[in-house]
């Protein structure tokens, strides 16, 4: 599908799938709607998907810095979701911060929530500081990299925390190049998971998103995912959460099986809820 406006932002976005639901899936920061290949295949026949390419990302236009970020990636995914009816979200890492956004903002467009390791640092840092020591480490080295202008140790250092375990100098130079490219992104998205830009911790406001919520993790994840997680997951109605086995922080590309294999149980389980007497 070539590019056309989604929240006033030039998007690029593809449709696969022939189920009976509809759902829309939200990338990570420095990803792109592509990653989502393996997980659609194996939900191909319960779900017809669409996914987008975030601003910088893909083959949507570069960000130009208009606006909050996570704001406009929110209306981004709300014009594609908008149509016959709620969807399932499924976002990933950034993408299940902006899942989360639109479910608390637009909660007519959003039938469930499924948040594969969402890098929403706000929520721990509130809840449980102590286990965000090593991340603030990390991230001051990420910020001193920025400071200096090396743009591509920044980007070794984000792939360091964020890659899953994949090295550096296993990327070509293009790719490398094109990362380091892409660390104002990172920025962008800074006040959105560290400030909570969005409001979305506010009192009163995770208890409205009231929908059937998963958040997943793989076992081998950075320590502050289970921590977000878990405080999520307190203030979510009816959140549930799940484990990757073996899992980092890129299960969608690394075990889209297993991920999919959650994700198909819980959307049965959130069926059968459906249908139940009252």
């Amino acid at each position: 599908m070539p590019c056309a406006e989604k929240g006033g932002f030039p998007t690029f976005w593809t449709t696969c799938g022939e189920g009976p639901r509809r759902a829309l899936m939200i990338h990570c920061s420095l990803g792109e709607s592509g990653i989502w290949g393996g997980i659609a295949r194996s939900l191909a026949g319960a779900l017809t998907m669409t996914a987008f390419d975030l601003p910088g990302h893909g083959r949507s236009v570069d960000w130009d810095a208009r606006g909050e970020m996570s704001a406009v990636c929110a209306e981004m995914a709300a014009d594609l979701a908008s149509g016959a009816g709620p969807v399932d979200v499924i976002g990933h890492s950034f993408g299940a911060v902006i899942a989360l956004r639109l479910a608390v903002e637009r909660p007519d467009l959003v039938r469930s929530l499924v948040m594969i390791e969402p890098v929403f640092f706000a929520a721990a840092l509130r809840s449980q500081p102590a286990a965000c020591a090593a991340h603030l480490s990390e991230q001051c080295a990420f910020e001193a990299a920025l400071a200096a202008g090396d743009m591509t140790a920044a980007a070794r250092n984000f792939i360091g925390q964020w890659g899953g375990g994949r090295p550096w100098e296993s990327f070509s130079a293009a790719a490398q190049a094109r990362m380091a490219q892409q660390m104002p992104l990172i920025v962008a998205a800074g006040p959105a998971l560290y400030d909570d830009a969005g409001g979305l911790l506010e009192p009163g406001v995770p208890e409205r998103v009231d929908i059937p919520a998963l958040l997943l993790e793989g076992s081998n994840a950075p320590q502050i995912i289970p921590a977000i997680n878990a405080a999520l997951a307190a203030q979510l109605p009816r959140a549930g959460r799940g484990v990757i086995a073996g899992a980092g922080h890129m299960s969608v590309a690394t075990h889209p099986d297993e991920v999919s294999a959650q994700v198909l149980e819980f959307l049965a389980e959130e069926q059968t809820e459906k249908q139940a007497p009252c």
